[in-house]
């Protein structure tokens, strides 16, 4: 599990930073080394699970909210945004769902009308 958890991050880097050899380099070298310092923990334990989850969880965040972004003018005004096929794309039927609703206890809206 921990070596598939360990192919996926990889990938995830893969995608997340392709073209940028520098980023990708770091990530991929952040990633062995925080699995090597986690060698140590038993195979089956409950720490290993919560690892490999959080293993997991930064797997699919670096895959779906990463974007890179390049400045296309020299005054960096302008950029354009990599986005790929496994790049999450919400719409703002969540953000109108809370519209106007109060927080709980209180008596602030909590979105600005």
């Amino acid at each position: 599990m921990a070596l598939q958890a360990y192919r996926h991050l990889l990938r995830s880097t893969r995608i997340a930073f392709q073209g940028d050899m520098k980023v990708l380099t770091a990530a991929r070298l952040q990633a062995r080394q925080n699995f090597e310092a986690n060698r140590g923990i038993p195979a089956g334990s409950e720490e290993m699970a919560k690892q490999i989850a959080h293993a997991e969880e930064v797997a699919k965040f670096l895959r779906e909210n990463v974007v890179q972004g390049q400045a296309v003018d020299e005054k960096g005004e302008s950029f354009r945004l990599r986005i790929h096929e496994h790049t999450e794309r919400g719409n703002n039927e969540d953000i109108k769902k809370g519209k106007g609703k109060t927080l709980a206890g209180t008596r602030t809206k909590c979105c600005s009308a």
